[in-house]
């Protein structure tokens, strides 16, 4: 396929991050069962596919990661039982997911203004994107939840990671969700529905901050397996996880911002008693100077571990905000701040005209 050739059409699909994941570790399938508090945001995750005149005899799709400067040729595995990947496994495998016709055309140009490995799911945005955008090549359309629980695969049965069910379905459904999991991976999806006026003050007073290092969230998920070996899913440490889910969602309801960050607080604190190494020493410095600039909340968001980011819910005064978020860049240079807005929609799907 030839860069110069002019595509039949495209097809765009955008799907949001997701931060102060409340609950997060019970969506899990050691936790069996559980509730999680969690707000899509954006930086958006792109997906865009240039499709180009179909050639019966073969494929030809072109990956192009280009946060990574990486434009590739791709060979879809169709008949081989156990997959080779390449440099972009995640990519790879859905695409594989999907099931493309035979002789498709197309390149798939990915892009995320939000760092990888920042423990905001991007993984799981870009996962639901792209398969919302390649669904327009496959019979029917997928709704949010299956395009969720088609990400959740990808990265579980076909990658054999290690992952949770919330992100892909913050990333599909957008919005503030309180997502209940009867029995892993099955689960329903509430949206919390608030007036105007507190969406806009609880995402004026929200901050993100990446700590300048990636982070694996399967090999935290693998270190708490191994801690909980012969705790069990009831076990107190995932049981006061639970709690803060719906306390959060109760807090919303009430419109009690401060209610909301003491949730944000109390499952920080029980993310560290779930294992200590979750809260790494950044985020640590980071929640004492949110502590000095009056935040009423923090949540170390994801997983944990090493790198990662944490949410910080700051008081009514917007100039001690930007004072706060002054004093953590300067404080280290691989601290940044990652301007955030609450996404009402989940994954867009739309043909370019």
């Amino acid at each position: 396929m030839p860069k110069a050739a002019l595509p039949r059409f495209i097809i765009n699909s955008s799907a949001p991050i997701r931060i102060c994941d409340n609950g997060g570790w019970t969506d899990t399938w050691f936790a069996e069962y559980g509730s999680v508090f969690n707000i899509a945001v954006a930086p958006l995750v792109e997906v865009q596919l240039l499709v180009y005149e179909q050639n019966a005899h073969q494929d030809n799709i072109i990956i192009n990661a280009e946060n990574y400067n990486d434009r590739y040729q791709y060979t879809s595995q169709r008949s081989v039982s156990e997959k080779i990947w390449g440099k972009h496994p995640l990519l790879e495998a859905a695409i594989e997911y999907m099931h493309i016709p035979p002789g498709c055309q197309f390149e798939a140009v990915i892009f995320s203004s939000a760092p990888g490995g920042a423990s905001t799911g991007t993984s799981a945005a870009v996962c639901v994107a792209l398969i919302g955008a390649l669904d327009y090549l496959t019979p029917g359309r997928l709704t949010p939840g299956e395009i969720a629980a088609g990400a959740h695969k990808v990265e579980t049965d076909l990658l054999g990671g290690q992952s949770g069910i919330q992100d892909q379905l913050s990333a599909a459904f957008g919005g503030i969700n309180y997502i209940e999991m009867d029995h892993y991976p099955h689960s329903d999806v509430h949206p919390i529905h608030i007036p105007d006026d507190l969406w806009w003050e609880l995402e004026r007073r929200l901050c993100l901050i990446y700590l300048g290092r990636s982070h694996s969230s399967s090999d935290t998920h693998r270190m708490v397996i191994k801690s909980l070996d012969d705790a069990g899913p009831a076990c107190k440490q995932l049981d006061n996880i639970r709690a803060t889910a719906l306390r959060s969602r109760d807090a919303l309801l009430d419109g009690d911002l401060n209610e909301l960050g003491k949730a944000m607080i109390e499952n920080t604190g029980a993310q560290e008693r779930l294992h200590p190494d979750i809260i790494n020493r950044d985020t640590l410095r980071l929640i004492q100077i949110a502590k000095e600039h009056d935040a009423v909340g923090w949540k170390s968001n994801g997983a944990g571990g090493e790198g990662g980011s944490l949410t910080i819910l700051c008081g009514p005064d917007a100039s001690e905000k930007r004072r706060m978020i002054k004093s953590i860049e300067s404080d280290s240079h691989l601290f940044r701040n990652i301007p955030v807005t609450i996404s009402r929609c989940g994954v867009k799907v739309w043909e370019q005209t």
